[in-house]
């Protein structure tokens, strides 16, 4: 067990923090005013390589290992201030390892090489307006054609869906089986014809991410849009969703570590009744708690993320990190707040914009709630 980032690593890490502080944090709370994504932050993010870290070198990746792409988004999240371009960072990857999973070489081949060097953006696309949590609940149909399959629903709230250039559809293929076996996997291109992607929503926080609806009328895909087999679909999200779980919680917990970092600072700066606030042990142990929960976080992050490396199935630790850090971030926005008292509130600063961004990471990719279900399941319960 080796709990030290390899030099290389070290040096990676530091040149994305350098990186992220110049080129991606300046204009970050006017771009969540105006909910802007930035195609030129993108831009920038893919010529440094962080849409290329985890993927095959023979398909434009850098070839690098899953806990070092983790050590990297670990560091930008520690770094960035933009927490919605960092989840628009990481929907990309999460498609691109779906479809170095899953996909054919002639898929990989056609596919990969545009999603590394960030030309194309992609979405994937899971939620639906009734299903909520209740993610295999869908309607979206896949209807088998003599040349495809013709595709037909909604999808709601998905990341990236008013940007994306390519979408990562799941759709019921087999309405006779159930979820798996009767899901399945499609890559949509954004002009197919009845193909359409709404505005973007209009959200609390996280607002430089694009979310929005997708429609599919009569939507005609070729064969060769199916990635994996036909009614792989949910094995496919399912597997997709270890590697989700420990890659957006290393943004959350560098996220976590930069609020408790700027939290010491600012209670040793502020005095009140003649000495620093960080002396008031009401503060001193908000402090702490943060501290102890991203130690914490950073064991069960890692852990899991050395599991994935291993091509383990990861269901229980990938979870648990989800949850503990996504939890743990928010209290510690929360208490960031509190401990600024009115200045906290106010939108000049910084620490508003972290809480309303931090109660996001507690939905996506599974509500806290689905995350304690699963984790009993696991557990035997």
């Amino acid at each position: 067990m080796n709990f030290t980032f390899t030099p290389d690593q070290v040096a990676m890490r530091k040149t994305i923090v350098d990186f992220a502080r110049q080129e991606l944090n300046p204009g970050a709370a006017e771009r969540d005013r105006q909910s802007l994504f930035s195609r030129q932050l993108w831009d920038k993010c893919a010529a440094m390589h962080l849409l290329a870290l985890p993927f095959p070198e023979q398909y434009g990746g850098d070839g690098f290992d899953f806990v070092t792409t983790v050590a990297v988004y670990h560091a930008l999240g520690y770094a960035c201030k933009d927490a919605g371009l960092l989840h628009a960072l990481t929907a990309q990857l999460i498609c691109g390892l779906q479809i170095v999973l899953f996909a054919s070489d002639e898929q990989k081949a056609a596919l990969l090489p545009d999603l590394a060097a960030g030309r194309l953006i992609y979405a994937q696309a899971m939620t639906e307006p009734g299903s909520g949590s209740d993610a295999f609940a869908m309607h979206t149909s896949a209807q088998k054609t003599e040349s495809g399959y013709l595709l037909n629903g909604a999808k709601t709230m998905i990341s990236n869906a008013p940007v994306a250039d390519r979408v990562l559809l799941f759709a019921v293929s087999d309405s006779e089986k159930k979820a798996f076996g009767g899901i399945s996997c499609f890559i949509v291109a954004r002009d197919a014809a009845g193909f359409s992607a709404g505005k973007a929503m209009d959200k609390l926080g996280l607002r430089t991410l694009t979310n929005g609806e997708l429609v599919f009328s009569d939507c005609q895909v070729p064969a060769s849009a199916l990635i994996g087999r036909a009614g792989q679909g949910a094995m496919l999200f399912t597997e997709a969703m270890e590697w989700e779980r420990t890659l957006i919680p290393a943004c959350l917990l560098g996220e976590q570590e930069r609020i408790l970092e700027e939290s010491v600072r600012y209670a040793r700066e502020r005095r009140a009744f003649g000495q620093s606030i960080g002396e008031f042990q009401a503060v001193a142990h908000k402090l702490a708690r943060m501290k102890m929960n991203a130690e914490l976080g950073a064991l069960a992050l890692y852990s899991a993320a050395a599991l994935k490396d291993q091509h383990k199935r990861a269901a229980l630790e990938t979870s648990t990190a989800k949850l503990f850090i996504s939890e743990s971030l928010k209290q510690a926005a929360l208490d960031a707040v509190q401990l600024r008292g009115g200045y906290g509130y106010m939108t000049e600063y910084e620490a508003e914009r972290e809480l309303r961004d931090s109660i996001a990471s507690t939905l996506y990719s599974g509500t806290s709630e689905m995350q304690l279900n699963l984790i009993a399941r696991l557990t035997g319960v």
